[in-house]
This record gives C-alpha cells, sequence and structure tokens, in this order.
C-alpha cells in the first residue's frame, strides 16, 4: 500500500492533482488533505473508491502532521506559498516523509532552500516548484540546453492562462503579491531585482505568440527559476515574464494594485474602517465575471513557453517548447506536472536527499515521457500537447521531434 496526500486537494491545482493521481496506478490511496471538508468529500466521491479526506488546518504544524502521519509522499497544493510553505515543509521534514510542492513564491522559496540541511539530515527528498512555471519550466529549460545546445546564452520563460471556473481571494492576493514585491531577472550573469511598475520592470514587458492563446501581452514575474536555473546551467540570462487572461481582467488587477487598493491598511470612512485590500479583492473577482462575458472568453486554456537561445557547432540556434492545455488553464497546466512529481519520487526515480528545485534532481527525459502521456490521454479530463520549435535565423519557425 502506497499513499499521497494532497494538501489543498481541493483547489484549482490540488484537485487536477488528485484526480491525475488517482488515474495513475503508483499510489494506492489518494488522501485529500483540506480544511473544506465537505467540499473535499464531493471531489473524493466524484473520483473513485481509492480517494479519501482527512480534515487540515495548513497553518497549524500539528495539525499537518496528523494529516499526513501515514504518508508515503505529501503533495503541497495550498497557497499562497509566502504565507504557507514554510510552516508545511517544516512539518513534513520533522514526520520525515517526502514532498513535492508547487511553490512559486520566489521570495520564500529562498527561506526554504535554507532548510535543505534539515531535510538532508531526516532522510527527506523535498522537490520544490514542481508546478507549471516553476516546475516544467525548469526541466524544459535544461533539457533543450542539455540535449540540444553546446553553449546556452539565455532561457526566457513565459506563461499564460485564463477562464478557470473560479479565482478566488487567494489568487487575486497572490497577484497583488507578485506585483508588489521586487521581482528576481537573471540579467548579462548576475542576478538584478526590478519592480513592477518600475521603469526597469516597465522595459522588461513584451507580447509573445502562444499556441492556443496567440499574441499576449506580458509582464515581469517574480518566480524562481531566475534564482535556481542559474546554479544548475551556465547561462548570461533567465527571465519570468507572464500575463492572465482575458488581459482586460489582468490590467484591472495591475491598476488596482498601482494606486495603492492593494494595502492592507484600513481607511475611514464615514465612521468605518475600510481595508482597500478587502474592497479590491471582491471588486476584482466581481469585474472577473462581467469581462469573461462581455469577451465571450469561452473555455479555460493556458500555455507556457520556454525559449532558449545558445549555440550549437559554432553556429547561433534559438529553440521553443510549448506545453498547452486546451481545456484546464492553470489547474491542467499546473497539477499535471505536480502530480508527476509525486509519482517519480515514489518510483524512486528522483534521486538526492534535501530541498531541491526540478532541475537539480528530475530527469527531464522521464518527466516529458509521462507529461506526454497525461496530456494525449487526459490523466486529468483535459486536453493539451508539448510543441518543439527550432527558429531559423531568418526567423523561419520548423517543428521538432525530439
Amino acid at each position: 500500500m502506497s499513499t499521497v496526500v494532497v494538501l489543498g486537494g481541493c483547489g484549482a491545482v490540488g484537485s487536477v492533482a488528485v484526480r491525475t493521481l488517482a488515474n495513475d496506478a503508483t499510489f494506492s490511496k489518494v488522501v485529500i488533505g483540506d480544511m473544506h471538508v465537505a467540499k473535499a468529500r464531493e471531489l473524493a466521491a466524484s473520483v473513485g473508491t481509492k480517494v479519501s479526506v482527512v480534515e487540515v488546518d495548513a497553518s497549524d504544524p500539528r495539525s499537518v502532521k496528523q494529516a499526513v502521519a501515514n504518508a508515503d509522499v505529501v503533495l503541497n497544493c495550498v497557497g499562497p506559498f509566502y504565507k504557507t510553505v514554510k510552516t508545511i515543509l517544516g512539518a513534513v521534514i520533522d514526520a520525515r516523509i517526502n514532498y513535492v510542492d508547487i511553490c512559486d513564491d520566489v521570495d520564500v522559496t529562498l527561506e526554504i532552500l535554507g532548510l535543505d540541511e534539515a531535510a538532508k539530515h531526516a532522510g527527506v527528498t523535498a522537490v520544490i516548484g514542481m508546478g507549471a512555471s516553476p516546475g516544467a519550466t525548469n526541466l524544459l529549460a535544461k533539457y533543450l540546453a542539455d540535449t540540444q545546445l553546446d553553449e546556452t546564452d539565455s532561457i526566457d520563460i513565459f506563461h499564460c492562462h485564463g477562464g478557470e471556473a473560479i479565482e478566488g481571494p487567494g489568487v487575486i492576493g497572490h497577484r497583488f503579491h507578485c506585483m508588489s514585491i521586487d521581482i528576481p531577472m537573471f540579467l548579462d550573469g548576475k542576478l538584478q531585482y526590478v519592480k513592477y511598475f518600475g521603469e526597469d520592470g516597465i522595459a522588461l514587458r513584451q507580447t509573445f505568440k502562444f499556441p492556443v492563446l496567440g499574441e499576449v501581452p506580458l509582464y515581469p514575474y517574480p518566480h524562481p527559476e531566475q534564482v535556481t536555473l542559474p546554479r544548475y546551467l551556465k547561462v548570461r540570462q533567465v527571465t519570468n515574464k507572464g500575463s492572465v487572461l482575458p488581459i482586460e481582467y489582468y490590467q484591472l488587477t495591475a491598476e488596482l494594485c498601482r494606486v495603492g487598493l492593494s494595502s492592507r491598511e484600513p481607511v475611514d470612512i464615514n465612521g468605518q474602517p475600510v481595508t482597500p485590500y478587502d474592497f479590491a479583492v471582491a471588486y476584482v473577482i466581481r469585474e472577473r465575471e462581467r469581462i469573461l462575458r462581455e469577451t465571450h472568453f469561452g473555455s479555460a486554456r493556458g500555455c507556457m513557453s520556454v525559449v532558449v537561445k545558445g549555440r550549437k557547432a559554432g553556429q547561433p540556434r534559438e529553440l521553443r517548447v510549448h506545453i498547452s492545455s486546451k481545456a484546464g488553464g492553470l489547474g491542467e497546466g499546473t497539477g499535471i506536472p505536480a502530480a508527476i512529481g509525486a509519482i517519480l519520487l515514489q518510483q524512486g526515480k528522483i534521486s538526492g536527499k534535501g530541498v531541491l528545485p526540478p532541475e537539480a534532481c528530475i530527469d527531464a527525459s522521464e518527466f516529458l515521457a509521462l507529461t506526454a502521456q497525461f496530456l494525449a490521454g487526459g490523466g486529468s479530463g483535459g486536453g493539451g500537447n508539448i510543441l518543439f520549435e527550432s527558429v531559423a535565423a531568418d526567423g523561419t519557425v520548423t517543428t521538432m521531434k525530439l
């Protein structure tokens, strides 16, 4: 009997991971660990008999330890990670259980990397940032650099999604956080920090043409790839840029943050304290529904792309890989890689102890094989594909088979 506990298993990402793991034979038991017990039971009933439920308070280390006590692997999908991950990872390390998460907050990533020695001492393998970006992006970049190039100059990561059935307060709060903190970019061979609304951050904005999504404006994102990839690859540039669709919705979120409505400092209005943050989150959620209707957006969809430039046999070469999801957006694009990380860990295919980003411990070829299998086979009930491209000096794009 092998057991995986998916913390936050009711969410947009966690629920996809639960369905993916339940459809795979690696684990005989899949446990949804969530504070929303009724919702968790409803999900478990819809997935199958191998799925069960345990109540957990992710802010309480004792509750986390109790919830994961019988697990072989813990998959953590509880965000926002800048608030939750240190408590959860610390509790799991204390319980001496192997671990995977989808942490995409770079500020806290630097902190949890500091738990590396504690994890090694406990004999724990903790794979952090094993979602879409970070996660799949790290592995795709390393795969292209290692197998297709002699020298690598730059890695540029682009991601966009939209149309999910629900975006709750935590998602909006996470975006405000990403727009408010200093954003790392690895430029000219060194780590630098830019501000989302500053001149340096504005200068990095661009558009990119995605499969499935088309041309999309992109903005600097504070994800961990810019910090971790240069530790494992010799490269002069790593950037990360993203957006959310409909673009009017994302730009509304940015504008509210820019004018200060993401502040948690109460404002007195006619004798009543009103927190700008609470108003802004509620307003964004309401307006999202209107924008989705008015733009006739349709079903959820998303894509992440990795562009790697360098040289092969002395000649310049540009390579691109895209992973798109046509039905699941953020949930599918992040939940499937997370589940694959848990599967590979249980199968003994992830080596090393400590706190490790994906590129430090996962064979990209094995990850790609499982990703293609789940996307093509609808492992979570969705659909998508992987596309490799080579770009010639004149801009001509040809599809590659690797």
